[in-house]
């Protein structure tokens, strides 16, 4: 299936906004540019109401300009190396592309190569996802990434030395390039094409990653509880701070208790546990 290329300019601060709304809307890529934002997604899931919504409601206060277009999958290397800097979560882990050198004085090495999927790092939601795995035991765990992207949060079990993880994407895009991020960092699993309900993953696990957004993670997260044991971490970003109390009162009602939050440009980041 075609992307549609939707190429932003406006002003500097509001760039972080636009890609988060866009996100709630089923954008799922994003480059930022100097003069704004180069967003995408799929061409079934485009929301033209939706879209122009956003636009409409952000227009005067960001200065918007608007230019959009079709494109086939494309290898999207090239682009990405003239975009994509390495990224560095504390002491713990350095991500970066195959083209950049490695970096010593971090606890970990992830090499990604990012195409046409979400979850670089470089996204404040994957940042704090990856903080959050490293306060978290993943030794000998059984781990269930959704939505898993680029796999960078797999990845990262598998370095935390997680005894096996399944991962899953509802984009095939998504699922080529994340078991290619896969080989490059010695993770035997393949990611699974569909969505929770298709793949049906059997539980139980130790700790489910799922970092999407909130009307995904509102609908599902019912069967993240099942699927967790008795004192497993089920771990969520991909929502806007305000949203916190709406998730956290859904999970209370699931047996799910709030542990610790962080926040980074206005999105959120939760560690629930199962009581």
């Amino acid at each position: 299936m075609d992307y549609l290329e939707f190429k932003i300019k406006c002003l500097e601060e509001f760039r972080e906004i636009l890609i988060a709304e866009l996100s709630e809307i089923g954008f799922d890529s994003f480059l930022e540019t100097e003069e704004g934002i180069d967003a995408y997604t799929l061409a079934g899931d485009f929301d033209r109401s939706a879209f122009d919504e956003v636009i409409s409601q952000y227009s005067d206060a960001a200065q918007i300009e608007l230019s959009e277009g079709k494109m086939e999958k494309i290898n999207w290397n090239a682009e990405w190396e003239k975009n994509y800097d390495p990224i560095a979560v504390d002491e713990l882990v350095y991500v970066r592309a195959s083209f950049h050198p490695s970096q010593p004085g971090f606890k970990h090495e992830i090499v990604i190569n990012p195409k046409m999927s979400f979850g670089t790092g470089h996204h404040a939601t994957t940042f704090q996802m990856l903080r959050h795995q490293g306060t978290i035991d993943h030794q000998g765990k059984r781990v269930l990434d959704v939505g898993s992207g680029t796999g960078i949060l797999a990845i990262m079990a598998h370095l935390l030395g997680a005894r096996q993880i399944e991962a899953f994407d509802i984009d095939d895009w998504c699922v080529d390039n994340g078991n290619e991020n896969f080989d490059l960092n010695g993770v035997k699993t393949r990611m699974g094409l569909g969505t929770i309900r298709e793949v049906n993953p059997k539980g139980p696990f130790d700790i489910i990653l799922a970092n999407i957004n909130k009307n995904v993670l509102l609908d599902e997260m019912k069967i993240y509880s099942d699927l967790l044991v008795d004192q497993g971490y089920l771990l969520l970003s991909g929502f806007y701070t305000h949203d916190v109390e709406d998730l956290e009162k859904l999970a209370n009602q699931l047996g799910l208790k709030l542990i610790t939050q962080q926040s980074k440009d206005n999105w959120a980041a939760l560690v629930l546990q199962k009581k």
